[in-house]
């Protein structure tokens, strides 16, 4: 009777231990998916209000400046190559108003692994802007053009060694067929024509207002080489790790310079 009873004790226990456990898992389980969702959601518009203002302080800037470039060029001449910070400076060009941003490199690099570049690109909207990257076109290539969520569309282009200098040799060939087709002499050939050639050629960007070089080399190593005949050039130690600040005081020294179009 003893051990009878002993056993009963020891069922009766065990039952109410895993009642016990069973409801307090329920409660656990209800409360936690009652509770993550809306952590998610706060998370989600904290940092969406987040990317908001950021937007919103970022344009301030590029309107408090006398004037903007409308095409400015990244110019990496480091032998290493970030691409979360060159994705951080095209998406700060997107922000302030910038037109058209090229990114160039004489290794070639960012135009062969272009679609990387695309990711971190569209990454980082997401990260800095808060803009959801997947209701948007895909990044261009070459030819293609892409309009942000923000309130001027943007214009990317990658470019190696081999843009700029196809243009004038195309424009070269050009003014050979016209002068063996006796519309032009060999002797018309000057800087006005050869400019308009270039505005016939599919490069499609306008020339450069603003370089930004990065790296110690003081060249810009091919970079449209008929295009920046009168590009302001700010040269920068390095592309990587540059913080905004810097980025925004390069646009600001650029503002204040007056530009003599050659003269």
């Amino acid at each position: 009777m003893a051990l009878f009873e002993l056993v009963w004790r020891v069922l009766h226990t065990v039952l109410c231990l895993h009642r016990t456990l069973s409801a307090w898992l329920r409660n656990g389980m209800w409360a936690w998916k009652r509770w993550n969702p809306a952590s998610l959601a706060f998370g989600f518009q904290n940092a969406k209000n987040k990317g908001q203002s950021r937007r919103a302080r970022w344009r301030s800037h590029g309107r408090s400046l006398k004037k903007l470039p409308l095409h400015l060029g990244l110019v990496v001449t480091e032998e290493e190559s970030s691409y979360t910070d060159i994705a951080n400076l095209v998406v700060w060009c997107m922000a302030v108003g910038i037109s058209y941003v090229s990114v160039y490199d004489n290794q070639g690099i960012f135009k062969r692994n272009n679609s990387r570049l695309m990711e971190e690109i569209l990454k980082q909207q997401q990260e800095l802007l808060g803009l959801d990257c997947s209701k948007y076109s895909e990044f261009l290539n070459s030819h293609q053009k892409v309009e942000q969520v923000l309130s001027c569309p943007t214009t990317v282009k990658v470019l190696s060694p081999d843009d700029g200098k196809a243009d004038i040799v195309k424009a070269a060939q050009k003014y050979c067929q016209l002068v063996a087709q006796q519309q032009r002499r060999s002797t018309d050939l000057n800087v006005n024509i050869m400019d308009s050639l270039l505005r016939e050629s599919a490069f499609g960007l306008p020339d450069p207002d603003l370089v930004l070089k990065f790296g110690p080399v003081e060249s810009t190593l091919g970079f449209l080489p008929w295009h920046i005949r009168l590009t302001e050039i700010i040269s920068l130690p390095s592309h990587i790790n540059l913080s905004y600040e810097r980025f925004i005081s390069a646009l600001r020294q650029f503002a204040a310079c007056e530009q003599r179009m050659g003269k």
